[in-house]
């Protein structure tokens, strides 16, 4: 299943997991788009409250540019960057042309709703 990522004016799509977090997150994404306001976390990824939680299912993972994951069980990371730490996956952006223009330095407004 695909999930649009919008930010200010880029559009993205993102390849979703198959997990529960997942298909809880469908289900707020059918309802209505989920919008987060993000903030910037030590220069390689942006972080925001999707203002409830969600079933984890935690594994240490490294990550890089595009992936989207869980953590903490109701935050929501986009990475332009890598890290190491225990997360469950949400997705990846597809196509990470322009990723790291949208990100820019600072906070975001990031829209996620399902693909159609």
């Amino acid at each position: 299943m695909k999930m649009n990522v919008q930010i200010g004016g880029y559009n993205f799509t993102a390849t979703l997991e198959q997990n529960q977090a997942v298909n809880e997150l469908i289900e707020m994404m059918k309802e209505s788009p989920v919008t987060i306001e993000m903030s910037d976390y030590s220069g390689f990824e942006k972080v925001g409250s999707l203002g409830k939680g969600l079933t984890t299912e935690n594994h240490q993972t490294t990550t890089t540019e595009g992936d989207i994951v869980l953590y903490s069980g109701n935050q929501i990371v986009i990475f332009y960057g890598s890290n190491s730490w225990s997360y469950t996956r949400i997705g990846r952006i597809d196509d990470l042309a322009d990723w790291k223009r949208a990100l820019g330095s600072g906070d975001v407004t990031a829209v996620f709703s399902i693909a159609e």
